[in-house]
């Protein structure tokens, strides 16, 4: 089959595309990033043109980043070729495996990469997609497994777990985000609800979050199993609660699979993190000064709290300077009082705040004109500005020595390269 992919560079859509790759299907994509995944034997076009979609494909799959207006997106209607988004694509592949999704407001990258690992060291070789990378993976999203078993990211953005159907899920939080598709934290809950409805076997489900616990209440499909705090807790080598947390939930879930204990801890004991997740390294400044970067992906004030409090875990006694890139205008607008509040009793010394992070397609009417970085940041902590002039502040304040934890979903992670040699 011949499929074309537009907006491949998206961490999700990538895995997918390798995974039809490996399949054996002829396989293009592009992507307005100019991010690749550097596949043999994809042909990769940089930028959007209605040349890119071949007359002769079958299967035209987009990100859901990409607008109706796209002139790819337009050339497979004129085509009348079957198109799908990523999360339908996926949603027909959960349909030919025993899939495992793991959902929630946070947490859900890492529990399923840790859950992966305990997987494969059970024998259970899955094919896994995420919304990250992994070393183990040899730095990729995805992996191929030999087996009948799916384990994916199952993501909430726009209702799209709802395309997909689970044997076995599992809910690590629910709270209020993605403001701009829902209502409030009630349309969030039901559209949960939809989405467990589609389970086929158990769910696994965080029983210290009361969001969880009150969509749960009444349901009776499915066997559910709870984990909480008060279980008894792997040795990590990554830092912070929100780790041990969904540490419990892989667990859980392998302890559901039929996994033994010993074999899961095992492999949770080994897990060294993921692609911007805590990633963390020591690195040289151009001033010559050595510190020690943290990049997270911390981008909702419970983030932010829980990859603080990590740092401050692992380094009591460093000074530590976070640096967040607000992401969306929209999001900073609608959780504004709660971002205010976090930011203000954040364990570390010093806060920057740059210029916040503009998702196309996403910014509500208006909301521009109503949040600024400066307006988040006030006396609680430092603006900065731009990436640019947030990395001379950097180059110019910091003695070495310091741990700096840079968090954000956007592009602030290029600022490990703007002040190192």
């Amino acid at each position: 089959m011949k499929i074309h992919f537009i907006g491949v560079g998206g961490i999700g859509i990538s895995a997918l595309a390798k995974h039809f790759l490996s399949e054996g299907h002829n396989v293009s994509g592009s992507d307005i990033s100019g991010k690749t995944i550097e596949e043999e034997g994809m042909s990769y076009f940089k930028g959007h043109s209605a040349t890119h979609v071949p007359e002769d494909v079958d299967l035209v799959v987009y990100s859901p980043a990409v607008e109706e207006s796209n002139p790819e997106m337009e050339r497979a209607k004129e085509l009348g070729v079957k198109i799908q988004s990523y999360p339908q694509a996926l949603g027909d592949l959960t349909k030919k495996y025993y899939t495992i999704t793991v959902s929630g407001t946070h947490g859900k990258s890492t529990t399923t990469s840790m859950l992966s690992l305990v997987m494969i060291k059970a024998g259970l070789d899955p094919t896994v997609i995420i919304g990250t990378k992994l070393k183990e993976f040899g730095d990729s999203n995805y992996r191929k497994g030999s087996s009948n078993y799916l384990l994916i990211e199952a993501d909430e953005f726009k209702a799209s777990f709802l395309n997909y159907h689970p044997d076995l899920c599992v809910l690590t939080n629910i709270e209020e985000d993605h403001l701009d598709y829902y209502k409030d934290l009630d349309d969030i809950k039901n559209t949960f609800r939809s989405y467990i409805e589609n389970v086929k076997e158990g769910i696994v489900a965080n029983k210290d979050d009361e969001n969880i616990v009150s969509l749960l209440k009444d349901f009776k499909k499915v066997p559910v199993t709870f984990y909480s705090y008060r279980m008894k807790k792997p040795t990590l080598k990554v830092p912070g609660k929100h780790n041990i947390y969904n540490a419990l939930a892989a667990l859980s879930a392998s302890l559901k699979m039929g996994i033994k204990r010993e074999t899961a801890i095992k492999a949770l004991e080994s897990f060294k993190g993921c692609w911007r997740r805590f990633e963390e390294k020591r690195i040289t400044l151009k001033n010559g000064k050595k510190v020690t970067i943290i990049n997270d992906y911390a981008h909702h004030p419970t983030e932010l709290k829980a990859a603080t409090e990590a740092a401050r875990e692992k380094y009591p006694k460093k000074k530590i300077v976070a640096v967040f890139q607000p992401h969306q205008y929209d999001r900073s607008y609608k959780l504004f009082d709660r971002f205010r509040e976090v930011i203000a009793d954040l364990p570390v010394q010093e806060i920057l705040i740059t210029d916040i992070y503009t998702v196309s397609g996403r910014e509500s009417e208006g909301v521009k004109q109503k949040v600024s970085a400066e307006t988040m940041s006030a006396s609680l902590a430092t603006y900065s500005g731009n990436l640019n002039e947030t990395s001379k502040k950097l180059l110019k304040d910091l003695q070495g020595g310091e741990v700096i934890v840079i968090m954000g979903a956007g592009d602030v992670y290029d600022l490990e390269g703007m002040v190192t040699e």
